[in-house]
């Protein structure tokens, strides 16, 4: 990772932001609909007023926004206020350290992870802009300035308008939720095939919702379909044998990762070969500095490396980021449906130009402030200074 010789920085400020959004149509998954759009925001500065923006997962539970904006105000801030820092991944390395056993006590290893890496990002954000670069330029010498990008959470039921929607903001990339209904999926996929234009692909996500041989009867009967990846059709936590099986088994790549945390259990899910796309996600486990790593570790392997995010635009922006610094041929993953704090500086059809997405060449993530607009949908926020 290229930190620009930087000097070291001392925290002085953590700011929270907490935002919900109403929502008419829900965002419906295979194991739960969200009602809302909830995003985590976090602002860390520097004793010379630099500043940094992360982002922390925060969609399920669905209390979990407001669970995780006091988590590192009340339980993480005081290990981090007050501390020099000489690399933005340094963060991720101590506080990882110095929660475990905080996680252990109260059993809740994911919400303190996704602080953590809230935190990562908000770091390469603060280092990239005392830098006057941006974050991609930070972890790596050349990275690219556009990425590939598919249109995400488009609900098979409703395929038509979920399709057109995706197109008119640019996309030609597009993925499906699907495990509700075999036969029904199934049959609505294929409607989604015969729809396709030239040069667009198509991909499915069961969040986890099969058994291996519902996952395997779902592949095989789709064979005709050049899926570019399932993504979770079985449980993340299942042995690694069960996952070898089922590859064995389906005609399409297997992907994962937005469940999977640690380098030990990201190498093992690389090595074993079932993963043929891998899929870490930025705000739950990592942020940049873990994520970059499992990226070119994927890479090396011959896998696909295709961030998962489903969340706010700062997370967004860092993916994005964080995948013009990786390479490879994989895409960004781009949530289709209304939420105005993915839209921070515009809409998607702004970013899009021939099914790529076009990066900041601004210091940092791009984002200076956080917009007036989205003010109404703040729920909590709170502010600890040294």
């Amino acid at each position: 990772m290229d930190n620009r010789n930087a000097e070291p920085v001392r925290i002085a400020r953590l700011d929270v932001h907490v935002f919900r959004v109403p929502i008419t149509v829900p965002v419906i998954t295979s194991f739960g609909t969200m009602r809302d759009r909830p995003a985590v925001f976090l602002r860390i500065e520097d004793t010379d007023s630099a500043f940094g923006w992360g982002e922390i997962f925060a969609n399920w539970p669905a209390a979990g926004a407001e669970h995780r904006g006091r988590l590192l105000m009340e339980d993480v801030a005081d290990l981090l206020l007050g501390e020099t820092l000489a690399a933005p991944g340094e963060a991720m390395q101590t506080l990882t350290a110095r929660t475990e056993i905080r996680a252990l006590q109260c059993g809740e290893w994911g919400p303190f992870r996704q602080v953590i890496a809230g935190i990562d990002i908000a770091m390469h954000d603060l280092f990239a802009r005392r830098a006057g670069v941006p974050v991609s330029a930070l972890l790596a010498e050349a990275p690219a300035d556009a990425v590939p990008a598919y249109a995400s959470g488009i609900d098979i039921a409703s395929w038509a308008r979920g399709l057109e929607a995706a197109r008119a903001a640019g996309f030609r990339a597009f993925k499906f939720k699907v495990g509700f209904d075999l036969e029904r999926d199934l049959a609505l996929l294929r409607d989604v095939h015969g729809a396709l234009g030239e040069g667009e692909r198509i991909c499915v996500d069961a969040n986890q919702a099969w058994q291996p041989a519902e996952a395997a009867a779902f592949s095989q009967a789709a064979a005709e379909i050049p899926l570019v990846w399932i993504e979770e059709p079985i449980r993340a936590d299942m042995r690694r044998s069960a996952w070898k099986a089922l590859a064995a088994d389906v005609g399409h790549p297997l992907a994962g990762g937005e469940n999977i945390a640690g380098f030990d259990d990201f190498a093992a899910a690389i090595d074993d070969g079932a993963l043929q796309v891998i899929q870490p996600d930025i705000a739950k486990w990592g942020g940049l500095s873990g994520c970059l790593a499992v990226a070119r570790q994927a890479l090396e392997a011959g896998r696909m490396f295709c961030p998962h995010f489903l969340g706010g635009g700062i997370g967004l922006r860092g993916s994005a980021h964080l995948l013009a610094a990786a390479g490879g041929p994989g895409l960004l993953e781009v949530d289709i449906n209304h939420n105005p704090l993915r839209d921070l500086t515009g809409p998607l059809s702004a970013r899009m130009r021939d099914g790529c997405w076009q990066l900041d060449s601004d210091p940092g993530l791009g984002l200076e402030e956080l917009p007036g607009a989205i003010a109404r949908y703040q729920t909590a926020a709170a502010s600890r200074s040294i």
